[in-house]
C-alpha cells in the first residue's frame, strides 16, 4: 500500500470516528439556544465557503468565466426572493449563456 491509500483510509477513519462522536453528545449539550445559533451560522458559512471555491478556483489559480455571471444572476434571483429552484434554473441558464457567448 502506498502512501496515498494510507491517507485515505486515516481521512475515512477520523470522517467515521467524528460522526461516531456527534451521536455520542448528550442530547441536552444540542439543545441550548447557543449551540444551535452557532451550528446555524457553520451551516451557513461552510455553505458560503463551498459556493466560493466553486466559483473561484481552477486548480491553483483563480477564475473568472461564466461560473462567476452565474453567481451573480442566482444571487440577484435569492435577493428577489425567488423560489430555490427558479434560482437554480436562472443561475444554470446564465451559465450556458455566457459559455455559448465565449466567456468561460
Amino acid at each position: 500500500m502506498d502512501g496515498l491509500w494510507a491517507w485515505l483510509l486515516l481521512g475515512g477513519v477520523l470522517a467515521f470516528a467524528t460522526k461516531l462522536a456527534g451521536y455520542l453528545v448528550p442530547a441536552r449539550w444540542l439543545e441550548r439556544p447557543a449551540v444551535a445559533a452557532a451550528a446555524g451560522r457553520l451551516t451557513i458559512g461552510l455553505l458560503a465557503a463551498l459556493t466560493v471555491m466553486n466559483t473561484f478556483a481552477h486548480g491553483q489559480q483563480l477564475a473568472f468565466d461564466a461560473r462567476v455571471g452565474a453567481l451573480l444572476v442566482a444571487a440577484l434571483a435569492l435577493w428577489a426572493r425567488l423560489p430555490f429552484l427558479a434560482v437554480v434554473v436562472l443561475g444554470a441558464a446564465a451559465a450556458a449563456v455566457l459559455r455559448w457567448a465565449g466567456w468561460g
